[in-house]
């Protein structure tokens, strides 16, 4: 059965339903899997505190635009085996979401208020990066993953030692993270030059630097 070609108004109504979802859908309808458990938390104290969930945060507004860029590469990818990979990565970073937004909960924080702006510039973003080829975009998305992975162990080391259930999470998001890189990768993901990396390095140091108050 061959897939079926929707009309421009049909992928409009798909994608604000997305992005809907993505923004707005209660914790317990997103993943597939549970939570990475961890080890059992030792008390935090109220410092320890605050820093985990401003750290969960900015983690949480990440996947946000990780939910948008996976899905403007989908939109725009000419090979249906791109398009597949993209929407299965989608899959699995929804389960990052709502491992993020869970334990942001727990920790008493609360998401970015920026959320709708991350998540409205990564799609216009995955979009215009695969518009130049499935290549160039998975180029994007191998290098994103690279950046991200390099993000999370920098999180590892600054998440207090007594927040267990917050690194078990993170650990489990970086190793696949890594596995999407690869991915994209191995499907033909090309180089980007040097100043695109260092855009989209200081692209993401505002939406964390951001993230990590509001």
């Amino acid at each position: 059965m061959e897939p079926r070609d929707y009309r421009p108004l049909d992928r409009l109504i798909g994608e604000i339903d997305k992005a809907i979802k993505v923004l707005a859908a209660p914790t317990h309808t997103r993943g597939q899997r549970a939570a990475p458990a961890g080890d059992a938390d030792s008390p935090l104290s109220e410092p320890e505190r605050r820093e985990s969930a401003r750290l969960m945060r900015v983690n949480h507004a990440g996947e946000v635009a990780a939910q948008a860029l996976y899905q403007g590469q989908a939109l725009v990818a000419r090979d249906p085996q791109v398009a597949a990979a993209m929407r299965q990565a989608a899959i699995e970073e929804n389960d990052h979401l709502g491992w993020c937004e869970q334990r942001l909960a727990e920790l008493g924080g609360e998401p970015s208020r920026f959320n709708p702006l991350w998540y409205l510039g990564s799609l216009a973003i995955g979009a215009l990066a695969g518009a130049f080829g499935d290549r160039a975009g998975l180029g994007f998305i191998r290098e994103t993953e690279r950046q991200v992975e390099t993000h999370l162990g920098g999180h590892l080391e600054r998440l207090p030692t007594a927040d267990q259930r917050s690194r078990a999470i993170l650990e489990r998001m970086r190793d696949e993270e890594s596995r999407h890189g690869r991915t994209a990768e191995a499907l033909g993901g090309i180089d980007l030059p040097l100043p695109v990396r260092a855009a989209m390095h200081l692209v993401s140091r505002v939406m964390t630097r951001t993230a990590y108050f509001t």
